[in-house]
């Protein structure tokens, strides 16, 4: 299937790691430019590099997502850069788990805040795309109480609520908005590689739970998102697409 990807511009948060590196990775695959951010350096640097070796252009930039003023120059810089802003991919999380209020902040600012911040930084570029689109990646914590019950499972179910809404106000000016929500997903390095090192019985009984007996993979949460982001997915607004092998139990009306 020809996604229609070719030429478009997208903004993707978080796009060193994991999720947010296959996103990068798959929409530059489809011909697509692509601006992303994370905090380190040399990481934003390598993957910047790794994609231009594509033949496509990206453009990295080091940001913390929390930094209100530092988000809306990069959306500003990065729409000069490109020549435009297609589409709009709210990646980053916190990942704050704890009951104490820094984390309640740390969760608001930077799942909450920062997607909300990311779309409205970008709107005057989507308004003026004929093929704008809004992806924010929540969880399945965020449809079910889990052991991330607590700051981020509370901010991953406001992301589809708000991503809903946004469909919803947003689709008489050609703006569509879905949310892709994330099963557990494995990859080196990232939390549920922790998890299996430092507390094993919980991964366990975690893996225990799906019953694909396995954990999902970067690549298969990439594709999801860039096919709700794109062309091919024209007629699709207002969805939350659960990406989790079966392992969430209620049903989604």
């Amino acid at each position: 299937m020809d996604l229609h990807l070719k030429g478009l511009k997208a903004i993707v948060t978080g796009g060193t790691k994991g999720i947010g590196r296959a996103i990068v990775e798959t929409f530059a695959s489809e011909g697509a430019s692509v601006a992303f951010c994370a905090r380190n350096g040399a990481e934003t640097a390598a993957t910047e590099a790794a994609i231009r070796a594509q033949g496509v252009e990206a453009f990295g930039t080091v940001l913390d997502i929390a930094d209100a003023t530092g988000l809306k120059s990069w959306v500003e810089a990065a729409g000069k850069a490109m020549g435009g802003i297609d589409i709009v991919v709210a990646n980053v999380s916190a990942l704050s788990i704890g009951a104490d209020e820094e984390s309640w902040r740390r969760g608001f600012e930077v799942d909450m805040m920062g997607c909300v911040r990311l779309v409205e930084a970008a709107m005057p570029y989507l308004e003026s795309s004929e093929a704008a689109a809004i992806v924010s990646i929540s969880s399945v914590s965020g449809r079910e109480i889990d052991f991330a019950a607590g700051p981020y499972g509370a901010f991953k179910a406001a992301l589809i609520h708000y991503t809903q809404g946004l469909a919803y106000q947003l689709a008489n000016k050609g703006i569509r908005a879905n949310t892709v929500s994330p099963g557990n997903t494995y990859f080196e390095g990232g939390v549920w590689h922790q998890i299996k090192d430092g507390n094993p019985d919980l991964y366990k009984t975690s893996l225990a739970l799906n019953p694909t007996g396995r954990m999902g993979t970067p690549q298969e949460m990439a594709n999801a998102v860039v096919f709700l982001a794109s062309p091919a997915a024209s007629f699709v607004t207002g969805t939350n697409l659960l990406v989790d092998g079966a392992l969430t139990r209620g049903v989604q009306f």
